[in-house]
């Protein structure tokens, strides 16, 4: 139950506000509208200038209170990106829902996490200075590490090559099975797995692409849930990762 409402004017004042104990962020509101019975105040992040999307330089930088569907509007975002979003939400809840929200609420079956750890997002931190993390670095993101902290921006990389490949049991359905796979000019490539546990699988981070398959396969060993078995989930996904692989070289 939210007992309390700010709209701080400047990033300091939102710190200050969200040192205090039973207080949290507000972006879109679609994590915190759920009913409860405990009592929190929300800082509302609207007036901070934080919902902004724009290329800079070879990355694209994205504020944390952009909504999935600004995102997924924006013409320098990734095809594949954007198939991920489609598959995040519907459109009622990604013209809400913010970009940092998504990440914070993430489990192994969201297809904009797996993207997005794909292109080793980097997360800036903000409280007394600014941090950079790797999205790896922080998933599965835990309320009491930003205590008193706000995520302000988020960056991926654009000279990455990007393709997405999912199962599901329909088209509109979360995965049980996605691959994500980013590659860089340099050959550096990323593999990530999802469609169950708590966050996506990194299955592989190197210098080339051979062994995608093999990486994909070991990612998904012990996989299983009441969606699906390990045993199918790790053939799929080799699968996946080869589709991946093959849109990316052609």
């Amino acid at each position: 139950m939210i007992t309390e409402y700010h709209r701080p004017q400047t990033l300091e004042e939102a710190l200050k506000l969200l040192s205090a104990p039973n207080t949290r962020p507000l972006g879109g509101g679609t994590g915190l509208t759920h009913p409860s019975d405990e009592s929190f105040a929300v800082v509302d992040l609207q007036a901070l200038s934080l919902d902004r999307v724009h290329k800079f330089g070879k990355h694209l930088e994205i504020g944390a209170i952009v909504t999935l569907q600004s995102l997924l509007e924006s013409a320098h975002s990734p095809t594949a990106l954007k198939t991920a979003i489609e598959l995040e939400a519907p459109l009622n809840l990604r013209t809400m829902g913010t970009v940092a929200g998504a990440l914070v609420t993430c489990d192994g079956r969201s297809p904009f996490a797996v993207v997005m750890l794909a292109l080793d997002a980097q997360l800036t931190v903000d409280d007394e200075q600014s941090i950079v993390y790797g999205l790896g670095d922080l998933l599965p993101i835990r309320h009491e590490l930003l205590k008193g902290k706000l995520i302000t921006k988020i960056e991926i990389p654009l000279q990455t090559k990007l393709s997405f490949e999912t199962v599901a049991r329909s088209p509109a359905d979360k995965p049980i099975v996605c691959t994500a796979l980013a590659q860089w000019p340099s050959g550096r490539t990323r593999l990530v797995i999802g469609g169950w546990g708590k966050v996506p699988t990194l299955a592989m981070d190197g210098n080339e692409a051979s062994g995608v398959e093999a990486a994909a396969r070991n990612a998904a060993h012990d996989a299983a849930d009441q969606w699906a078995s390990a045993e199918y989930r790790s053939a799929v996904a080799a699968v996946l990762a080869k589709r991946c692989l093959a849109i990316i070289e052609s």
